[in-house]
């Protein structure tokens, strides 16, 4: 299994990525392949929706996005790791997203996903909100946010034995 980990975080080895190296650490011991890319300082423009994706099937900005798209397509599960700034995840993240999600052609269905939120007062619930709101390009009720966050960590459970 391979598991892509974006982290939004602008600072290499801050609170972010203590966070994601805890978790590639329980990967390593269960003998899930990880890779962390770092997105959160990168240039990365958002989408302006110029339709050349859908005709070449890549972005026509060609920078990490582009590169991130291989990657996320040869991976089973992709993991979201943000600081919270004011109750939003890093743009740099989400301009990512919006490109990642909307240049690539291949099936995501069967993909798992988590969140990683990092924040030193409030503003975690909205950001959770708005990765998975990202990933899922729909969520209807907290019900079902709470019923995928649960099968998400089902899924983990399983996979690492917990």
């Amino acid at each position: 299994m391979k598991v892509l980990i974006l982290n939004g975080s602008p600072r290499v080895n801050g609170n972010t990525s203590i966070a994601i190296d805890e978790l590639a650490k329980i990967f390593l011991e269960e003998k899930i392949e990880a890779e962390v890319v770092q997105i959160g300082s990168k240039d990365i423009r958002g989408c302006i929706a110029c339709g050349f994706c859908a005709k070449n099937g890549k972005c026509a900005f060609d920078d990490l996005v582009n590169e991130v798209a291989a990657k996320f397509e040869e991976a089973d599960a992709l993991v979201l790791a943000s600081p919270v700034y004011y109750a939003s995840a890093n743009a740099t993240l989400i301009a990512c997203l919006d490109r990642l999600f909307y240049s690539t052609h291949f099936d995501k269905t069967m993909k798992v996903g988590a969140s990683i939120v990092v924040a030193r007062r409030g503003g975690c619930s909205s950001t959770f909100d708005e990765e998975y709101c990202t990933r899922k390009r729909k969520v209807r009720s907290s019900r079902k946010r709470r019923m995928a966050a649960n099968t998400f960590y089902q899924t983990l459970g399983s996979l690492t034995g917990g």
